[in-house]
């Protein structure tokens, strides 16, 4: 019989950060980054997702310094990071703080001189001609194979050994879905014995949520896009998200998100890729029901693609536009109980509003708690009524509580590409 997982209590009204080590400071070290924690912990962060800290593989390395995701050994640290004991300090520093801390994991595949090669080398698939390969293309890694429970077994001791040895309180696994739920499935059976872990899949297939805590909303992700280039409409990111309420368990969480680390190296910045439209779709991802994930830099906003297999530092010399913005959002979802991940009776309601083709707006409800959240989708100044549902009392502005109270019924006045927040008073 399959063993029912739950997520740990403290991650359901949370949220991620992505740390890119080492574009974060000049030194690029785990020691250099714990400066940036009071910081953090000022914004609201509360989950901190470690890029891989293993160290990188020599052999048909791209660029200088290689990608974090072709490993070399699985219980060892990147020297250019610092030692295993450096990075049980910063975990110790950031737990002290109140942060939990998140490793990534790349169970798929290692680098060509990962210690295995020559130690497990019935570990990796082979292709015809007997050769360690990637399926993928991937120049720079070779699959594994996990046909092999010795595989299983020594991949399960690896993860073990981060959390014994420095205290994680959870993985972010790459590529998830690459690697077979059933290992997956047997892993956290045997670490959630030590502690309970936090488990977040970069996939989006429905069943790894029989394992995982929570998923990535990549089709979120390309919607947006789609409608900054003009090619969908708001019924277009509509239907997206009537197929994650119906396709996926009530109960799975989604991560939300405007960037990390491939889309910004690969793909363009937020600013890229969606541009003016990155605020107000910044909002939804912090607010819709799932968990917001923020990467290295958004709170500046760093405007800039980082070089992924160089040394490319953020410039955390320029002001921190942003800081406030997220803080006040994590701050807010943190309190609030309606904004709570993975309880059906909290999911956001889409709401029918006057402006429907530039508006987008929706309210989370729980007991006498309510969030109304309204976007605008549009360069044009718009003024809205809310419609088709009804909303009863007054609403206090989150962002700016000092301006009159929305009363339920009035019309409302949106910038172009603005975006309102109300809770409701009263709760």
């Amino acid at each position: 019989m399959n063993v029912e997982f739950h997520p740990v209590s403290w991650a359901v009204n949370s949220n991620i950060y992505e740390v890119n080590l080492r574009q974060y400071t000049k030194e690029g070290s785990f020691r250099a980054f714990a400066t940036h924690l009071p910081r953090l912990k000022d914004m609201g962060v509360e989950i901190l997702w470690f890029m891989p800290i293993t160290p990188i593989s020599k052999i048909r390395r791209l660029g200088t310094l290689g990608s974090y995701y072709a490993c070399s050994d699985y219980v060892s640290t990147n020297p250019e990071f610092g030692s295993v004991e450096d990075f049980r300090w910063l975990v110790n520093q950031a737990q002290g703080l109140g942060f939990k801390v998140l490793i990534d994991w790349v169970a798929n595949h290692t680098g060509w001189d990962h210690i295995w090669t020559i130690e497990h080398p019935e570990f990796y698939r082979r292709n015809i001609d007997g050769d360690f390969y990637d399926a993928h293309g991937w120049a720079d890694v070779i699959d594994l194979n996990y046909d092999s429970p010795e595989l299983r077994s020594s991949m399960i001791r690896a993860m073990r050994f981060w959390v014994e040895t420095c205290g994680i309180d959870g993985f972010r696994c790459d590529m998830a879905m690459l690697v077979p739920l059933e290992f997956w499935r047997e892993a956290r059976t045997t670490l959630d014995q030590i502690k309970p872990l936090f488990w977040l899949a970069e996939c989006e297939d429905i069943i790894y949520h029989e394992v995982f805590d929570v998923s990535y909303t990549w089709k979120w992700l390309h919607v947006m896009e789609s409608y900054w280039k003009k090619l969908t409409d708001i019924q277009g990111l509509c239907q997206v998200l009537y197929y994650y309420s119906h396709q996926f368990p009530s109960t799975a969480i989604r991560a939300y998100f405007t960037s990390n680390h491939d889309e910004n190296s690969h793909s363009g910045t937020e600013y890229e890729r969606i541009d003016e439209a990155t605020l107000p779709f910044t909002v939804f991802c912090c607010l819709y029901d799932g968990l917001p994930l923020i990467y290295s830099g958004q709170e500046l906003p760093n405007k800039k693609r980082l070089l992924f297999f160089d040394k490319d530092e953020i410039d955390w010399s320029q002001p921190f536009q942003l800081h406030d913005f997220y803080k006040t959002m994590l701050l807010f979802r943190k309190s609030n109980p309606a904004l709570l991940s993975g309880d059906p009776q909290r999911n956001a309601l889409i709401l029918s509003n006057t402006s429907p083709e530039q508006i987008f707006s929706f309210i989370r409800r729980f007991e006498r708690n309510e969030v109304l959240v309204i976007l605008n989708l549009s360069s044009d100044t718009r003024s809205v009524i809310i419609t088709g549902q009804t909303l009863a009392g007054a609403y206090r502005d989150v962002f700016n509580p000092d301006a009159p109270d929305f009363i339920s019924g009035q019309p409302l006045l949106l910038n172009p590409w603005g975006y309102k927040v109300y809770v409701k008073l009263n709760a």
